[in-house]
């Protein structure tokens, strides 16, 4: 999976033309995302959503493309718990989830002054972990899974050299749940791990 993540990436950056940046601007951004399973995140953490933060670079393109890199964080803390006979069970375990996705993306802008609206997509990878206090050998989880995305923005300057952003992305994550019958993921027949995501953005650079 992460294999195909980076290929797909480096096609991006390949299919733009050429390399060189004519502006380099960094960015840092929070936001909130909604899960694709929905039924599965509740019965974990009891909620469908978890806040996010991260930050990145953003490279801008002749023709109004550009290209960028992302990094965020996704935390949750919530509990350990056990299919059985088609029924969700609590355990008195609390699990801590991690996600850490890293997003390659080629985009177009529409103007270069004013209001500025963007769309994009990309690929990239995401890397899962779950720990507990009393975790044993082969209980904790570190995964790498492959990400797709597609996103669209619209992008308020302040000043020379400062601008917002207001952010809306769908990102898939298939085949990111396991298949066994004591996970909830099967129960609720949900494999996705991505969702939809709405995020400001700090951008900082020309």
């Amino acid at each position: 999976m992460r294999r195909a993540a980076i290929l797909v990436a480096l096609t991006l950056f390949a299919t733009t033309g050429t390399p060189t940046a004519q502006s380099i601007r960094g960015f840092g951004d929070a936001g909130l995302e909604v899960f694709s399973a929905t039924n599965s995140f509740k019965a974990l953490f009891g909620h469908t959503n978890a806040p996010l933060f991260g930050g990145g670079l953003e490279f801008g393109l002749p023709h109004r493309m550009f290209l960028s890199i992302d990094a965020t964080r996704i935390h949750r803390t919530g509990h350990r718990v056990f299919v059985f006979q088609n029924k969700v069970y609590t355990l008195n375990e609390a699990a801590d989830v991690t996600m850490t996705p890293l997003e390659f993306t080629g985009g177009y802008r529409f103007r270069r002054s004013g209001l500025v609206p963007y769309f994009g997509g990309g690929a990239g990878w995401l890397k899962y972990e779950e720990t507990s206090p009393h975790a044993v050998a082969g209980d904790e989880v570190g995964i790498w899974h492959s990400t797709y995305h597609v996103l669209s923005g619209l992008e308020i300057p302040m000043s020379r050299w400062l601008a917002a952003a207001i952010e809306a992305q769908w990102t898939a994550v298939p085949n990111a749940f396991g298949t066994e019958p004591t996970s909830v993921g099967a129960l609720y027949n949900e494999h996705d791990l991505g969702g939809f995501t709405t995020r400001i953005k700090i951008v900082v650079g020309r």
